[in-house]
């Protein structure tokens, strides 16, 4: 490897001194009334030179790195990969470059990614913040930093958060299946205390109720984050044994696809024996037949407001800003 190219080296090559130079480089040749000519000699030398700057200096003297940190939950999700790539996409359009961690759903990795990204001097964090990761979160708002939490939030926490209103997208897939003459509906989700799967529950039971279904019908069956494929496959033979329920509403875009396997394992017909609702879009959905109805989540849009709001905390912003977007039911041919 060549010896890297400095300060020195350009202005040797110009005939200019090296303060000159650094001027140029870091943009300041209006306050100092560098001459046009000279600013475009000095970044030609700089392009035929193959000059790198000293990233990290340059983050000392500016005071910031235009790094933001981002924690998904599990990026293997096709639903948080496609936020990541939506989030990426937006902060390069303002100079920034995203630092990307999956927790995995594990509070004590999400610590890591969190110790990680702060000592890469991050401008700031978008997180989709795993279960038991409070604390994480508080030492993060103490220390000032910049943080959106995206998809979920800690409602005891005074935090800026963009996500989706997960109890009205419950409400109204339920209130759907009543309306098409389903009177047993099952929900499926995960077993876990965060506030948009508790959310997601709420706003089933609650249209149950408010439908005057009988509250023996209500049933949320929760689902161990870990043993996913075979508890389903447990649920959807049961199914297919007892024939009592007529509708299955899944709370996650993972839950949804592993939901349908399990259904064609089963050799269950859609939807002359059961009507399915599944959560978020997913291309798999449409290789199934019937194409699976399901609650849409705003991605383009919640990727892009996080940014918005964590650049405005970035830039100084003290107000907390809570974002809470509307879903949308694409009604296809897998409800009867």
């Amino acid at each position: 490897m060549g010896k890297k190219v400095s300060l020195k080296d350009i202005a040797n090559k110009v005939g200019v001194s090296t303060a000159l130079v650094s001027y140029v480089l870091n943009g300041l040749e209006k306050e100092k009334r560098v001459g046009q000519e000279v600013v475009t000699r000095i970044r030609e030398a700089a392009r035929e030179l193959n000059y790198q700057p000293n990233q990290i200096a340059r983050s000392l003297r500016k005071g910031s790195t235009n790094t933001i940190g981002l924690i998904v939950a599990d990026i293997a999700n096709p639903f948080f990969a496609h936020l990541a790539r939506i989030i990426e996409d937006e902060a390069i359009k303002y100079n920034y470059v995203v630092i990307i961690g999956s927790s995995d759903e594990n509070s004590s990795k999400s610590g890591s990614l969190v110790e990680t990204l702060l000592n890469r001097q991050v401008d700031g964090f978008i997180i989709v913040p795993a279960e038991g990761c409070n604390r994480q979160i508080e030492i993060l708002l103490q220390k000032e930093l910049p943080v959106v939490l995206i998809d979920r939030h800690f409602p005891e926490l005074a935090t800026n958060f963009v996500i989706l209103d997960n109890y009205q997208a419950t409400y109204e897939a339920t209130t759907y299946l009543i309306g098409r003459g389903c009177r047993k509906i099952e929900m499926i989700a995960y077993k876990s205390p965060l506030i948009h799967m508790q959310e997601r529950m709420r706003g089933y039971r609650e249209a149950m109720a408010a439908k005057e279904i009988d509250e023996n019908a209500i049933c949320v069956r929760e689902i161990d984050y870990h043993q996913v494929g075979q508890q389903m496959d447990k649920i959807m033979a049961a199914l297919k044994k007892n024939k009592d329920t007529d509708a299955i509403l899944f709370a996650t875009n993972a839950l949804s696809i592993a939901g349908l396997y399990a259904i064609r394992e089963n050799n269950i017909r859609i939807p002359e024996e059961l009507s399915v609702i599944g959560f978020d879009g997913n291309e798999a959905f449409d290789f199934f037949d019937p194409q699976l109805t399901f609650i849409r989540q705003p991605l383009e849009e919640m990727g892009k407001e996080s940014v918005r709001v964590l650049l405005e905390q970035i830039k100084g912003t003290s107000k907390t800003v809570q974002v809470k977007l509307k879903h949308q039911l694409i009604r296809r041919g897998s409800c009867r």
